[in-house]
């Protein structure tokens, strides 16, 4: 029974923020991540987040209605990380 790599889940999940709230994630790094669930290929996916006012984006990627992945971005130090 295969299973979605973890690394490919974070990374679609990255994409999708991305893309929807317009941002250069290269400016920003994961303070967390947490896998919680199997992903199947195939399973539909939607992925929730918050906006990046405070400095933080906190997103949780459902499968179904339980949560597979939740983790927290925060804005890198002026200079890099």
């Amino acid at each position: 029974m295969p299973i979605l790599p973890g690394v490919v889940l974070l990374d679609e999940a990255l994409r999708a923020i991305e893309v929807d709230l317009d941002l250069d994630l290269r400016q920003w790094q994961i303070g967390a991540a947490k896998f919680l669930e199997f992903v199947r290929p195939g399973e539909a996916l939607t992925i929730e987040h918050t906006s990046p006012e405070s400095g933080l984006i906190r997103f949780t990627v459902r499968v179904a209605d339980r949560p597979a992945l939740t983790g927290t971005l925060s804005l890198a130090p002026a200079g890099g990380a």
